[in-house]
């Protein structure tokens, strides 16, 4: 493929349903995360999509949707690329539904929906706002921040005169990890565990390995709330366990499908987050400096990186038939918000790809929108600040990338596995 390429360059033939006009099948394989570069900016290579010469509504074939969600769409999907359109589809709840997404519980037969993800409006509400009480900002000040300022002091602290760290290996995969695991209250000896399942699940592509990890997990899980069940405690998953909603208990599939949601979103992408953030400043060291010297400026720049860091793209599915953009979409067509190229819109973001930690009004979808917009956004945020202001204040020093390791990076959720950074310890 060119470097730069064009619609032309990525058209295919495919017997698609008779509602799709053949010239917008295209393999969008390069933008889904799952084709490895070693650019600064990983993301570039599909924010041409958001261009307004580009049709507003684009159709991928079923064996080219990479490594998305679990949403159905055996037939294809719709692909949206401009912020507006992307905006739309988070928000319009008439005719979008996020019923069935991210279930890879179907895999082995269970029946449970995960919540409050998969649920639709007016349901969704209940199920959010009870969740929210333990996972808002106010929450996470009193309760959370204290245990995230102590474990960031003992990790890096650990480091700081080593000189050196696999930042994603052994720091990005543990620090989120370890929060969210005393936050749900689980056995730290699980660590380990929850990682091979995870990974399985999500990377694996694998259908034997993920269907023997969600085994796995989801026996854990119900055997963990029936310990809770008997011996509560002042964790989320107890919390979860002996709640009420509209004051009544919460039934057993409610109990699994809740504490299952937030064991899948808890363990990998503030990882990923920090992984990638990690490594743009490396090969940027310009941003580390302004950071270090104006750390007035680590909230902007937190946002500017979950902007230019967009590692999920969410999918949806039509409630019913309707006329978008010339199409007849159909009831039951599967959509795909390509975030990596919303996020990029000229048309929304002055400047797109110029990384700006002063940008206002800087509402992205690396965090998806609308009533789904992510449950643990305020914890991600929050971890993400406390992380860069904790490390420019024990390590002043300017990190790098160990010479001669590879940089080489997944531009979604599948990531870096490895990013050994050196720093040089004098200058402590």
């Amino acid at each position: 493929m060119p470097q730069t390429p064009t619609l032309d360059d990525i058209r295919v033939d495919f017997d698609a349903p008779d509602n799709v006009p053949k010239d917008r099948i295209v393999d969008l394989t390069f933008a889904m995360g799952s084709i490895p570069n070693d650019l600064v900016d990983p993301y570039e290579p599909c924010g041409w999509l958001a261009g307004p010469e580009i049709p507003r509504l684009l159709f991928n074939p079923p064996s080219r949707q990479g490594l998305g969600a679990i949403s159905g769409g055996q037939r294809g999907n719709w692909v949206v690329t401009h912020y507006e359109d992307i905006n739309r589809v988070y928000t319009d709840n008439e005719h979008f539904s996020n019923k069935g997404t991210a279930e890879f519980q179907r895999l082995i037969g269970e029946t449970f929906p995960s919540i409050p993800l998969a649920i639709d409006p007016p349901e969704h509400s209940k199920y959010r706002l009870f969740l929210t009480q333990f996972l808002g900002p106010a929450t996470i000040t009193r309760v959370m921040e204290p245990t995230i300022r102590a474990v960031l002091d003992e990790m890096i602290d650990e480091i700081a005169d080593k000189g050196e760290v696999d930042m994603a290996w052994d720091f990005a995969r543990v620090f989120p990890v370890r929060i969210f695991m005393g936050m749900m209250g689980f056995p730290k000896e699980m660590f380990d565990d929850f990682l091979e399942w995870e990974w399985n699940i999500l990377h694996s592509g694998n259908l034997e390995k993920m269907q023997w990890a969600l085994s796995s997990v989801l026996k854990f899980l119900r055997s963990f709330i029936a310990e809770k069940e008997k011996n509560p405690d002042e964790f989320l998953t107890s919390s979860i366990v002996h709640g009420k909603i509209q004051g009544r208990r919460f039934t057993e599939d409610e109990k699994i499908g809740m504490v299952w949601f937030l064991w899948l979103g808890g363990l990998d992408t503030v990882a990923a987050t920090i992984s990638q953030m990690f490594r743009r400043m490396a090969l940027q060291p310009e941003l580390q400096r302004q950071l270090r010297e104006h750390p007035a400026l680590i909230n902007g720049a937190v946002e500017e990186f979950l902007r230019t860091q967009p590692i999920l793209s969410s999918a949806r599915t039509a409630t019913k038939d309707f006329e978008w953009h010339g199409i007849q979409v159909k009831k039951g067509d599967s959509f795909s918000c390509l975030n990596p190229a919303g996020n990029f819109d000229p048309a929304r973001f002055e400047n797109p790809r110029e990384f700006d930690p002063t940008r206002k009004g800087n509402r992205h979808f690396t965090l998806v929108g609308g009533v789904h917009s992510c449950l643990g956004g305020h914890l991600a945020r929050r971890e993400l600040r406390i992380l860069l202001e904790k490390w420019f204040e024990k390590i002043p020093g300017e990190f790098r990338v160990k010479p001669g390791a590879d940089t080489s990076v997944y531009p979604g959720l599948l990531s870096i596995r490895n990013l050994p950074i050196v720093w040089d310890v004098q200058n402590r």
